[in-house]
């Protein structure tokens, strides 16, 4: 689905994102993981379109999108989340969740003077869609409330919920656990599998959560020096001797 082939990024003298290849297929839950400065969340700028590549090229479902603009990547259905959420603070959950479908007909001035009743229809199935997506996450109860207010494992399923009303192909998940209580996370990775395995959806996840990795993600990607270090089963790359030397201490000796 996703193929990363030779990537450079520099920023000066020092090489973030050095040669990097690797692949994601369709239908898994990939996990990237490596030690901090490893490029990670480099590569997720890059692959979004917000950082250019200085060198190589990236394919999605067969067309480059290297060089592309995030809203045109976006508009390939691939979605990303941030280390810290990006929730519209001063709007609704609801809300929150309505804005996401691209190129809505209400965004054109004219529309709502000489398409009223098609813009009219369009929010009403947005509005439906969203509702239903809040059931899912589990967050309903909560869909007047200001957005801002959400605990950060409330904001993170609320980001798993706005990619869903966008209808993605890909999601890019960057520190999905970060800051979460074990029951939300726990209900995190629960909605993530059912994504994948009802809706199709591809992810792959940037993660420092180990336990996370390692029960949730077939493959396991590991970056190291702005390139890939190794990959495969989790049960494999927790005995790899170059992963536990680069990045996993003892814990899995």
């Amino acid at each position: 689905m996703l193929e990363v082939k030779n990537v450079e990024k520099h920023f000066g003298g020092l090489k973030a994102v050095n040669g990097c290849t690797l692949s994601v297929q369709e239908g898994t839950i990939t996990g990237l993981i490596g030690p901090n400065g490893a490029g990670k969340t480099t590569l997720f700028n890059i692959i979004t379109g917000h950082l250019k590549p200085d060198r190589g090229e990236i394919t999605f479902l067969g067309q480059r999108i290297d060089g592309l603009e995030p809203h045109q990547i976006f508009a390939r259905k691939i979605y990303r989340t941030f280390q810290i959420t990006r929730e519209f603070a001063q709007m609704t959950v609801l809300e929150n969740l309505m804005i996401m479908p691209y190129r809505q007909l209400g965004e054109k001035i004219w529309n709502t003077w000489f398409r009223s009743s098609a813009v009219r229809r369009q929010e009403k199935e947005i509005l439906e869609k969203a509702l239903d997506v809040l059931e899912f996450v589990e967050l309903i109860k909560l869909k007047d409330e200001y957005a801002g207010a959400l605990s950060g494992g409330q904001k993170k399923l609320l980001e798993v919920a706005r990619s869903l009303m966008a209808d993605p192909k890909l999601v890019l998940l960057d520190e999905p656990g970060a800051g979460i209580n074990k029951t939300l996370m726990k209900k995190l990775v629960t909605k993530i599998e059912m994504l994948k395995d009802e809706k199709n959806i591809t992810f792959l996840l940037i993660e420092h959560d180990m336990n996370l990795v390692m029960n949730l993600c077939n493959p396991v990607i590991v970056m190291s020096e702005g390139r890939k270090l190794a990959e495969g089963r989790p049960e494999k790359i927790k005995k790899n001797p170059e992963v536990l030397d680069a990045y996993l201490g003892g814990q899995y000796r």
